[in-house]
Parts: C-alpha cells; sequence; structure tokens
C-alpha cells in the first residue's frame, strides 16, 4: 500500500513535489496496491478476482520488459525524419543531439548503413572549427562539450581514410585549443572567454586519451584541481574558488596561491561522474617510480583498499602518497545516498534532497563502475574504508571509526554498491514512454538525452565492466612502439601535407601527425611508454561475464550492450579508435 514520506507535518514544496513522484512511481510499482480496494489477488481478501476495478484505482499491471523496437523507432526517427520544433534551442547541440541517437541505437544493437553513417560524419566534420576543436553547430565556436559529443559520435560512425573522419579531425589545432582553455590552478575553460567546469576537464581527457594527444602539459595540476571540487558531502561541485590573479602574473610572481580553495556549489550527480572519471584517467600520467613493475597497493592494507584477486589496482589508481587526494569513502557513502527508496523505485537523485530523475542511472549508477578503476567494489569498499579512510581521499568526510553504523555492515548478494535490480526496474517500469523513448520520470515525454542515459545506466546496471588483469598482461605483451622517424621524415613545426585526393586511399593514407603527442624534451622511449599506459589503461576495461556478474531483470531479451565506463561508447567503438591513433592493430579476443 502506498504511503507518502513523512514531512512532520510541515510541508515545504520540495516535500510536495516529492509527495507527488512517490504517487505517480506507486502507480508504475507492478506491486501497487490500491490504498481505497482490497487486493484482488491476495487469498485473504474477500474480494473475487472479477471484482469490478475502476483505472484509478488499479492500473495495468507493467511488466519488466525493455521495449527495444519501440525505442529503436524513436531514435530513427529523430535521426531520419529530424527533431521537433522544440528543439530549435538546442542549436548550438547539434554533435550532441547526434551523440544520444548513435549511442543509443549502439546499445540497443543497432548499427547504421554506410550511407547514414557518411552523413553524420559530414556533419560533424562541418562542425570542425579552424580554431580547432568543434562547435555545437557550422560556424559555431568551438567548445569542449561539442567536442567529446563530436569525437565519441565519430568513434561510433567513423573509420581510418579518407572522408572517414577519424583521420579528418585536425589533432595539430585541436591540440592548441585544448592548451589555449588551460588555467594556472589546473582547470579549464569550456570555451575561449567562458567559465571553468569540471565537465570541460572531462571531455577534454576522454577526447585526448581516445586521440593520442593526452600530455602532461595538458594535465599539469588537473589533480588538484579536481580534488579542490570535492565537497563536505563527498561529490564534486561544478568549479573551486580559483585563487590565482592576473596582478601576481603582472608582478612576475607566481599566479597561483596557497590558501584553501572551496568548492563553488553543492555536490552533484552530473559534476561527480565527471570529476571521478577524470580522476581515473589521470592515473596513467602519475606512473610509479619503476613502470615495468608498480607495486601492488594489496601488498599493504593499512594503505589501501583490499581488490579483488582478479585484477590488479595499481596500474589505475593515482599514487596514494603523494600530491593531491579524494575522500573515496564520503565519496561512496554519498553515491549510495541518492539511489531512492522503494516508493521511488529505487531510481537515483542528482542531488540531496531532490527528485528523482532517469538521466542520473548514469551519471550516478555509472560512478560505482568507474569506481572500478580505482580498486572499489562492494567486494572490498567496506575493508577499504575502515582501514584508512583517507587513502586516497583528504578533504572531508570522517576519520577511521567514526560515524560508523549499521549500514556500514550492509552487504549485498552481488557485491555491488547499489541495488542494481531495483534501478533495472525504475528503468523498466517507469521510465519507458508508451510511444517509445526514454524519459526522466512520468507522466514527463521521452527524448534523446534521456532515451541513451536511461539505456547507459541499464547497462551499467547489468553488466560488470572493470579493468582487466588478463586483459592488461594481453596488450602488454602486443604494444608496438612507434619507431622514431627516419631523417627524411623528421617532424618540424609545420607538419607535412596530407596526399591530395588523388593519391588518397584505403590502403596508403596515413596521417602525419602520428608524433604529435611526443614533448620536445621527452625521448622517444620515454613518448612511447607514456603513450603505453595511457593505451593499456584506456583499453583493459573489460566486461566480466562470470556467474553473478551478469544479471538481467526480466530475462535476457532486456539485455543492452555494455558500455565503457570512462567514455560511454561501447567496449569495441572505444578500442576501434585507441587502436587507430596510437598505431596499434591488436584487438583483444572476445
Amino acid at each position: 500500500m502506498y504511503a507518502p514520506t513523512k514531512t512532520d507535518n510541515y510541508p515545504t514544496q520540495t516535500s510536495i513535489d516529492q509527495a507527488k513522484v512517490e504517487q505517480i512511481l506507486a502507480h508504475h510499482n507492478p506491486n501497487y496496491i490500491s490504498p481505497t480496494l482490497p487486493n484482488p489477488h491476495s487469498p485473504t481478501s474477500p474480494t473475487s478476482p472479477q471484482t469490478p476495478q475502476t483505472p484509478h484505482s488499479r492500473p495495468q499491471r507493467n511488466e519488466a520488459k525493455l521495449n527495444k523496437q519501440s525505442h529503436i523507432n524513436f531514435l530513427a526517427r529523430l535521426l531520419i525524419q529530424g527533431f521537433p520544433d522544440r528543439y530549435t534551442s538546442q542549436d548550438a547541440s547539434q554533435p550532441w543531439l547526434i551523440f544520444w541517437i548513435v549511442q543509443g541505437l549502439s546499445l540497443l544493437g543497432v548499427g547504421l548503413d554506410a550511407g547514414n553513417k557518411q552523413k553524420i560524419i559530414n556533419t560533424l566534420l562541418a562542425c570542425q572549427s579552424p580554431l580547432g576543436g568543434f562547435g555545437g553547430g557550422p560556424g559555431q565556436a568551438p567548445h569542449l562539450l561539442t567536442t567529446y559529443a563530436a569525437v565519441c559520435t565519430l568513434a561510433i560512425v567513423g573509420r581510418p581514410g579518407p572522408q572517414g573522419g577519424w583521420d579528418q579531425i585536425d589533432r595539430k589545432k585541436l591540440y592548441a585549443f585544448f592548451l589555449s582553455l588551460k588555467q594556472p590552478d589546473g582547470s579549464t575553460l569550456v570555451s575561449p572567454h567562458s567559465e571553468v567546469d569540471v565537465r570541460g576537464t572531462y571531455c577534454l581527457l576522454v577526447t585526448s586519451t581516445l586521440l593520442d594527444i593526452l600530455t602532461p602539459p595538458l594535465s599539469a595540476s588537473t589533480p588538484s584541481f579536481i580534488a579542490s571540487c570535492q565537497t563536505y558531502e563527498g561529490g564534486f561541485a561544478s568549479a573551486s574558488q580559483p585563487y590565482y590573479s592576473p596582478y601576481f602574473k603582472v608582478r612576475n610572481e607566481s599566479t597561483l596561491m596557497s590558501d584553501p580553495r572551496p568548492p563553488l556549489g553543492e555536490a552533484h550527480g552530473g559534476y561527480t561522474f565527471c570529476a571521478v572519471a577524470s580522476w581515473v584517467m589521470l592515473a596513467p600520467l602519475r606512473p610509479p617510480s619503476n613502470p615495468s613493475s608498480p607495486p601492488n597497493p594489496a601488498s599493504n592494507p593499512q594503505t589501501s583498499p583490499s581488490p579483488r584477486p582478479e585484477y590488479p589496482t595499481s596500474q589505475f589508481t593515482p599514487s596514494q602518497e603523494e600530491g593531491p587526494k579524494i575522500n573515496t569513502r564520503s565519496l561512496v557513502r554519498w553515491l549510495t545516498s541518492l539511489q531512492g527508496s522503494p516508493l521511488e523505485l529505487g531510481a537515483f537523485r542528482g542531488r540531496t534532497n531532490k527528485l528523482v530523475d532517469g538521466c542520473y542511472s548514469w551519471w550516478v549508477g555509472g560512478c560505482f563502475g568507474v569506481l572500478e578503476g580505482l580498486g572499489i567494489d562492494g567486494a572490498n569498499f567496506s575493508h577499504y574504508s575502515h582501514s584508512k579512510a583517507h587513502a586516497s581521499g583528504g578533504q572531508g568526510g570522517q576519520g577511521e571509526g567514526e560515524g560508523k553504523s549499521e549500514e556500514d555492515e550492509w552487504a549485498d548478494d552481488d557485491d555491488a554498491l547499489f541495488n542494481k535490480r531495483a534501478l533495472q526496474e525504475y528503468i523498466l517500469y517507469a521510465a519507458q514512454a508508451p510511444t517509445g523513448g526514454l524519459r526522466d520520470k512520468p507522466p514527463k515525454h521521452a527524448d534523446s538525452y534521456h532515451t541513451l542515459y536511461n539505456l547507459s545506466g541499464l547497462s551499467n546496471a547489468q553488466h560488470r565492466v572493470h579493468p582487466s588483469a588478463e586483459v592488461t598482461e594481453l596488450l602488454e605483451k602486443n604494444w608496438v612502439d612507434t619507431p622514431p622517424p627516419s631523417p627524411a621524415s623528421a617532424p618540424t613545426s609545420t607538419p607535412p601535407s596530407p596526399p591530395s585526393k588523388t593519391e588518397e586511399t584505403e590502403e596508403t593514407f596515413e596521417r602525419p601527425d602520428i608524433y604529435l603527442s611526443k614533448l620536445p624534451s621527452e625521448s622517444y622511449e620515454a613518448w612511447n611508454a607514456r603513450r603505453k599506459r595511457i593505451w593499456m589503461a584506456a583499453s583493459a576495461w573489460s566486461e566480466d561475464e562470470s556467474e553473478g556478474s551478469v544479471a538481467y531483470v526480466g530475462g535476457s531479451d532486456n539485455r543492452v550492450n555494455a558500455s565503457h565506463p570512462l567514455f560511454n561508447l561501447t567496449i569495441t567503438h572505444s578500442r576501434g579508435m585507441l587502436n587507430h591513433f596510437y598505431g596499434q592493430s591488436f584487438v583483444v579476443p572476445s
């Protein structure tokens, strides 16, 4: 029977909205029983199953079925026929609109034909700015967020060679564009003369990782910026107080102050996902003193988590001895607190005391997949958090032995840190719109944004994707160094022009900027070693198909493809683009 959350008889607009959502979601719960009529399915009910019911007293029972064809039709209609007029406000987000469609189709197991792929490639390349990066549409200023959307879409529909999209990305200008946005405190502007936002940091790191342009100058001081965005709750805000001033720069003094840098704003699920994923992607640029034999944090349980035995965490975890730190215990506590109650069908909210929203199935639920890159999951977190709460954290949260409660002893059968079954049920019962597509919550309309991120959250709840020790070993053995250029073709300040269109073929087209990410002071050995670490860390994420790691509510017909926790691309699409730009040909066996 439905009973709303108690309000202590002091209603507010927030509590009123919360009660409305709970009542609506109660009608989408298959176990919902009307508070005014007996349950006709109960053997003790005085009413027979034939007792008339009104539509409002007991809605038709929902099925735990993913209406794949309806969602495919919804996305295909947007792709082929275009978006309705109400999307006019999204004119500066055209790469995003395309990404939400094609990645949604990828998760549903649908590929596009060559003709539609080429149309998408041409559309995205028309958004490439002569200044570097991609804008929200043709002729628009470049922006980090639309650059991420464009490059990730090209990872799905693009290919090497002429007109394939990949080799038409101007990586040299893109790298210069990224450097121009870099700020002294490690943050980045999202576009020229714009604001700092940790989402921009994430988009820059994803793009530079995929395209082999992630360098120490791009990542300088970024861990400090990310750590400064963590709030007292454990989640992350969009930015922090910068504490640098042009005044000091004019006097040729240090532009950075050592004062504390408080976060600007409250913890938010979207910012937190971007911050934690960025933290994980930076790990390869902070290698141990002996990269060939990294120390295993599991060897010292007093200072590090106790990871699952099947994969090492040291290759993916930033140094815990030096540099900035984040408080992972308070982070996990905050993330788990955002999953709704049974009244909310287990959906996630994006901030404390806010309404649940289907898109946070990914932005919050997806954080638990990212935490695998830090060696944190339900199997080891209890030991990790109780042994040393600040092993990889320093701002906010409680110290060892503080704040323990019954919740600290909670454990789930599948070792997950959140209720995967409940999240799948919310998506299947409440987030699917009757006409196709997925939505924030009923009775709202479906849109491409919520369709993708509900499906991404469903994927994360169905699959466990983690850095695999076995795959890491294969990648280590099969990496091929890029040799130095011959004297006749040594790189200059201006890279050679690509072949003319009459000379280009799929077989002979070569990238002239293969050495773009090499620093002038860096040896070729050090350059290859750095690229190898980045490529391995990004490519080692693999789906765990062992018993108990895969769970489909409603049966295997509801399965969607697994998604890379860092990029929100399928593993195949991620590795395909990574291999091309890092000059590798090894394909991880399935």
